[in-house]
């Protein structure tokens, strides 16, 4: 490993900005519904986010508290002490999964012919279509069936896919590291930090912007419709495949996805989802 990735190692364990606090969503609304109006609210009364309500009007103050949260509240309380164990774990894993890029990187790029099929299936501008598509298709469908739960879910994945990306692009625009396919063939996948291009939107690999999106996206769908069993399956095996392609098609880095996938889950299942 080289200096410069030694450096961004020490850089990203002081961060501490990659877990959210550990916050409970409540779920001790046990009162039957009043009147029918209340009969969405109370079918997924133990859902993850089932009591939180959002609306256009409402959604640019949400975003707001969010990223309050993320940069000001969550920092102070890991100064404070709390919440440690999670965040070492999150960034140990990043840090073993940092040191082992280098090794892992050159098989997909010696395999990368046997992979085309797959990779065409999960081109990026397919797989971006595919993440937005979700929650414009609830918000349709819930406007058509006047159902509110289901226009709050989709707002809900808007919000979160917004709160991830701010944090992702902030990321990115500090590490700057070099994507895989940027690497010259024969060159060795090491000093990759701070070594992307000028741009954090399209020359920047950590973290991945799509395993973020993806799996805020995810996790709301997940959380909001988990009595239905198969909903966190699919949605997670969905966001699980979309970042591992990033990886096949040499875009990301393992630890890039990582990264992302942790940012996307713990910021809609701490932060977006937590109740108001």
């Amino acid at each position: 490993m080289s200096q410069r990735e030694r450096l961004f190692l020490v850089f990203f364990l002081s961060a501490g900005i990659l877990s959210l606090p550990n916050w409970v969503c409540a779920q001790s609304n046990t009162d039957l519904p009043d009147s029918p109006s209340q009969v969405a609210r109370y079918k997924h009364r133990n859902d993850p986010g089932g009591d939180r309500e959002v609306t256009w009007r409402s959604l640019p103050k949400d975003l707001l508290h969010d990223q309050k949260d993320i940069w000001w509240v969550f920092p102070g309380q890991l100064a404070k002490g709390h919440y440690w164990v999670p965040t070492l774990a999150v960034t140990g894993g990043t840090a073993g999964l940092i040191v082992a890029d280098p090794h892992v990187m050159p098989y997909f790029r010696t395999h990368a012919r046997n992979l085309d099929d797959i990779n065409d299936v999960f081109d990026p501008l397919i797989t971006s279509a595919e993440v937005v598509a979700l929650p414009v298709s609830l918000m349709i469908a819930g406007y058509a069936r006047h159902d509110s739960y289901q226009v709050g879910t989709a707002l809900l994945a808007g919000e979160a896919y917004a709160d991830s990306a701010v944090v992702d692009l902030a990321m990115k625009a500090i590490t700057r590291r070099k994507r895989p396919n940027d690497v010259l063939p024969g060159a060795p996948f090491t000093d990759t930090f701070f070594n992307g291009g000028k741009s954090p939107f399209k020359g920047s690999s950590f973290p991945s912007g799509h395993a973020a999106g993806v799996f805020s996206v995810a996790t709301v769908t997940a959380c909001r419709y988990h009595n239905h069993r198969w909903v966190p399956w699919v949605a997670y095996g969905f966001a699980t495949a979309i970042s591992f392609s990033r990886v096949t098609t040499s875009a990301h880095f393992p630890s890039d996805i990582f990264v992302g996938a942790v940012l996307g889950y713990t910021i809609t299942r701490y932060e977006v989802l937590r109740p108001r």
